[in-house]
């Protein structure tokens, strides 16, 4: 199997690539190592990558149609999965261009390329972001999902209603995954493990907004992972009558499902922050703050559907998968 993923040296591009190599496949990496965060993290995760054979990677932005054409054209792969995208929910206040240009120009690139070749399935990276306002929790992909709190999260929204229209129109089998707050080694340092884990470390105070009073469904990245390689093998059909089984977001009217992948578990911050003074051995200092503009108070994810279809959920204890990442960051940063 051959297989384009884009965002190969970002948190979870990283690890589903070393999955499949480890599982024998050709992967091309194809990343825009842009400058969010520290870009030596980057680099060491291609180069990691790279000690695999079966790894090949290319540097460049997805806003440049011709350059990934190229790529995709030589490469001539089986599936692609793209993962590469402007992230955080607070940066997209600051910069929505980049939002713009990387998530939905970008994405845009990316399905023309899956079209014209025409790849067995495409797969996409959505994020629960999109379900915004919604109060019902857990979240299924089947609720409404018409409040994006964030221009990211509607970025997001953007690229599920822009992958629906292309599977209708060209017949290309899309599965979206909305991912719900992913964690573990080589994580991203602008997400609260890393920050909160730094920062205590380093004997500085780490802010707590909404006063504590935040939930998440924190997912191991290996189990998000997992369920990301079991639906590559599950590609969507159109139903030819048009019905869908209860509980499916299959479209009725062309290859395209979306899936939750969480933990079907929601955290509470302070119970968060509890397990890294834990797995640190270490207090923290809690700066209590208010909520910031674009954030939710809360994500739950259903993952029913992920189950039903691959037999699969994410289990993985938030105190084990806490103690994996600070283990990771003290052997990397060597602290």
């Amino acid at each position: 199997m051959r297989v384009l993923i884009t965002g190969t040296a970002g948190f979870i591009g990283f690890h589903l690539a070393q999955a499949l190599l480890d599982e024998g496949m050709v992967v091309h990496g194809f990343d825009g190592m842009t400058d969010y965060y520290d870009v030596r993290l980057k680099h060491r995760r291609h180069q990691v990558l790279l000690q695999n054979q079966g790894f090949t990677a290319t540097e460049g932005m997805l806003e440049d149609q011709a350059l990934f054409d190229r790529v995709a054209d030589d490469f001539v792969p089986d599936m692609i999965v793209h993962l590469a995208a402007q992230a955080g929910v607070r940066y997209s206040i600051e910069n929505p261009r980049a939002y713009l240009d990387s998530n939905v120009i970008g994405s845009f690139h990316v399905m023309e390329a899956a079209r014209r070749l025409g790849v067995q399935h495409l797969l996409m990276a959505s994020t629960s972001s999109v379900y915004g306002a919604n109060d019902k929790v857990p979240y299924a992909e089947t609720d409404r999902v018409e409040t994006q709190m964030s221009f990211y999260a509607a970025t997001k929204k953007a690229n599920e209603n822009m992958a629906h229209a292309f599977a209708h129109i060209h017949g290309l089998p899309i599965t979206m995954f909305r991912f719900f707050t992913v964690y573990g080694p080589w994580g991203r340092p602008d997400m609260a493990l890393f920050k909160f884990v730094e920062a205590t470390l380093n004997g500085r105070a780490i802010d707590v907004y909404n006063h504590g009073e935040m939930y998440r469904d924190f997912t191991y990245v290996t189990d998000l992972v997992r369920g990301v390689r079991l639906l590559m093998d599950v590609i969507p059909v159109r139903p030819t009558d048009g019905v869908v089984a209860d509980g499916d977001s299959l479209s009725p009217v062309a290859p395209w499902r979306v899936v939750n992948i969480g933990n079907s578990t929601s955290v509470k911050l302070t119970d968060f922050i509890d397990a890294i003074e834990a797995a640190l051995g270490l207090k923290t200092t809690r700066n209590l703050m208010d909520m910031q503009p674009g954030d939710v108070p809360r994500t739950w994810a259903d993952a029913g559907l992920l189950q039903r279809l691959t037999g699969y959920r994410p289990e993985t204890d938030i105190g084990v998968g806490v103690q994996r990442f600070v283990d990771w960051y003290r052997g990397y940063y060597e602290v």
